[in-house]
């Protein structure tokens, strides 16, 4: 990293513990749905972010579980992918669930990644409980935990303090380059949206299957070109008016069409 470059910050969690819900407050918007359906971001997002003088790229990243189901590894090879770029991971717990054997496993998997760790317990919004919800973390052997409520805020400045001081003096903006061009993919679901990204940046960057509705959320990539800037968006496929049922699924949909 230097300042002539913004660091990558990643989120990571098992499913439901709040990541989308804290990228949505880093990032200053609602970019990410938030839903209490376990799964619902499975693609990884990318955010500019600044906090005072330091600007960083944020990734959002589906929650990573255990299963031998297609979609679950997919969505776990996204996630590993982000680590593997990252240059500090967030890594968030639940405070009101406690600490889980699936947290254990996410603790060690990021040890051997060799990357610089913030130990979030999120879901704790106010200092009469916040001792006795981190008591379980401490089991994990670590140095500092860092309470949270990303849903109303509490710990949240005390963390972005820790975070900036290990991220550098940035002279990037945090907004597009200058002229870049949207560009975004519509269609039904299932007909390859994602596949033509991940064919133009040449790389996985999208979660790809044969399950429709695979996209629940639009993805924005920026791809550089030939000295020009594309923003690449990645929607959720749409079906026929009558055809939706689920509030997810329309959701996606508004999202898409917005």
């Amino acid at each position: 990293m230097t300042s002539e470059s913004a660091a990558l910050v990643a989120l990571v969690g098992r499913p439901n513990v709040g990541k989308s819900t804290l990228f949505n407050r880093m990032t200053r918007r609602r970019d990410a749905i938030v839903d209490s359906t376990p799964g619902v971001t499975r693609d990884r997002h990318y955010a500019r972010v600044k906090w005072e003088e330091r600007l960083f790229v944020l990734i959002d990243t589906g929650g990573i579980d255990e299963g031998d189901d297609t979609m679950t590894g997919h969505v776990r090879r996204q996630a590993l992918q982000a680590i593997d770029d990252a240059d500090i991971i967030l890594f968030l717990m639940d405070g009101r669930q406690g600490l889980i054997p699936g947290d254990t496993e996410i603790v060690n998997l990021l040890r051997r990644s060799d990357k610089q760790v913030f130990f979030i317990v999120n879901k704790i919004d106010s200092p009469e409980i916040e001792i006795e919800l981190l008591a379980p973390f401490w089991e994990l052997g670590v140095d500092q935990l860092w309470p949270l409520s990303a849903d109303h805020g509490y710990g949240f400045r005390t963390l972005m303090e820790g975070l900036s001081e290990h991220l550098p003096e940035s002279s990037l903006s945090d907004g597009l380059p200058e002229g870049t061009i949207r560009l975004a993919f519509l269609g039904r679901p299932n007909v390859g949206k994602s596949s033509m990204i991940n064919t133009i940046i040449g790389q996985e960057r999208m979660v790809v299957s044969d399950i429709a509705g695979t996209t629940r959320d639009s993805v924005d990539t920026l791809l550089s070109r030939d000295s020009y800037n594309y923003l690449l968006v990645d929607t959720a496929g749409i079906r026929r008016k009558g055809k939706t049922t689920d509030k997810l699924e329309k959701f996606s949909i508004l999202k898409a069409l917005g």
